[in-house]
């Protein structure tokens, strides 16, 4: 299976497809495709909270003798 990987806005509930994607599509009108859809996120407060608190806890765990698994 192929990938074909762009970006774009999504306009009246329709994304529009660049032509050269358009252009490998094309010779089957026919062919199955899958869509796959990432959304950017934003960061909201709350999400900042999670992920600062997940970091403290996670060296909050690293001791300085944990250093020989280092090299």
């Amino acid at each position: 299976m192929k990938a074909l990987e762009f970006k774009s806005k999504i306009k009246s509930g329709s994304i529009k497809i660049p032509p050269k994607i358009q252009q490998q599509l094309t010779d089957n009108s026919e062919e199955n495709v899958r869509v796959i859809v990432l959304i950017d996120e934003k960061n909201t407060p709350d999400e900042m909270l999670f992920k600062n608190v997940a970091i403290k806890e996670f060296f909050d765990g690293y001791a300085d003798s944990d250093g020989i698994y280092d090299n």
